[in-house]
């Protein structure tokens, strides 16, 4: 059985996520994605990461941190499904665990240049 690691959003990270980028502010997608789930992603570990205390979370957030995974850090769809779990009990939130699942299943796969 994979390690297994858990990360709060709310408790680890921020209880409010926000922006794509580095420079939209420290709590932002792309520091939650490079500094929280790439490091134990990569080293092949299940992680759990739970939306349960977030005040809300921005699709930006949602898109860059989690589909970025797969659009910029190039993990296999079907991999990371059974890599990766997305909880939360918070009746207000728990619909982004969805729309995050959605997201992530409609993700675009990164396409190298064909030699011409």
């Amino acid at each position: 059985m994979k390690e297994r690691v858990d990360i709060s959003i709310a408790e680890q990270f921020s209880r409010y996520p926000g922006g794509r980028l580095r420079e939209d502010g420290p709590y932002n997608g792309t520091t939650f994605r490079e500094d929280f789930l790439v490091p134990p992603l990569r080293a092949g570990k299940r992680v759990v990461v739970s939306l349960d205390g977030v005040a809300g979370v921005a699709a930006s957030f949602l898109d860059e941190a989690f589909v970025g995974l797969v659009r910029i850090e190039g993990f296999d769809k079907e991999e990371l499904a059974k890599q990766l779990e997305l909880v939360c009990e918070d009746e207000v939130m728990v619909d982004f665990v969805e729309i995050c699942k959605e997201m992530i299943r409609r993700a675009e796969v990164p396409t190298s240049e064909s030699e011409s």
